[in-house]
This record gives C-alpha cells, structure tokens and sequence, in this order.
C-alpha cells in the first residue's frame, strides 16, 4: 500500500485548521489504498522519508522562509534520503500573515535538490484561513494522495 508521509509545523491556529483539512482530503474515503501518516517536523526522520512514497509539506512562512522546524527535518533527511526517494511526488502548503514567496522558493529549491516531483502547486494562503483556503487545502491533501492511490 503506498504511504503518503505529511511532514508539518503547525505552530498556530491557522496551520492547525489547514493541516487538518489537508489531512481530510488525504484521508476521504473517495480515495482507497492510501496509508497516511503524520508527522511533525521536529519528529520526522529519514527512516520515515525513505518508508513513504509521497510527501506533504507545512509550513509557516517565518521571515521570508521556512520554519526553522522544516528546515531541521531537511538538514537531517537530506543527504540520507537524497539518491532513493528522486521522482517521488510531493505537495506543498505555506501559511503566512506577509509574504510567503521566500518559504515557497525554499521548498523549491530543497525539493529540486532531492529530485521530487510537484503534482500540485504550492497552496499559500495568509491571515486566518478563509472557507475557500480551507477547501483548497482539503483538495491538496485529496490530489496529492491520489496521484499515490494511481
């Protein structure tokens, strides 16, 4: 059964009601033969990376980039992971009260490093997520899985 690996920080409310819809969509019974796991950043290994065959990405935008938990769990899933997980797809949502294009360009740049594969742009939403951010989540969480379930 693939495994759809949802690595996350979640520091605030608006994180929490985004990976929470994320993981509805991932999760909805529309979608069978999908093992979904969660994990926070700061708890994420490469054990966990090299287990899963796709990947989901949160993160606050924090000062123009990355939490500084995202990247934590990079730095050390990095090199491990780096040669056996190239093509494995992945989605991305960022959340920030400014700017989230500096986050956005990170994830880029580390997940072209590892040769991932984007199956869905990058959902950023700011401020308090809205009841359309919110279904877009559940939608990432929904296509990402299915690509995994094909």
């Amino acid at each position: 059964m693939p495994r759809l690996l949802i690595v996350h920080h979640t520091p605030s409310p608006g994180m929490q009601a985004m990976f929470e819809q994320v993981v509805a969509g991932a999760t909805t019974d529309e979608i069978e033969g999908v093992e979904v796991v969660r994990k926070a950043a700061l708890a994420a290994t490469a054990a966990d990376v090299l287990a899963a065959d796709g990947y989901l990405l949160g993160t606050p935008a924090n000062l123009g980039y990355i939490s500084g938990a995202l990247k934590h769990f990079f730095d050390t899933v990095y090199y491990p992971c780096l040669d056996s997980t190239a093509g494995r797809p992945f989605g991305c949502y960022v959340h920030g009260n400014e700017g989230t294009e500096g986050a956005v360009r990170a994830l880029g740049t580390i997940t072209t490093g590892l040769a991932w594969k984007q199956v869905a742009a990058p959902l950023c939403l700011s401020g308090t997520p809205d009841p359309a951010g919110l279904a877009a989540c559940w939608e990432l969480g929904a296509t990402v899985a299915a690509v995994l379930a094909e």
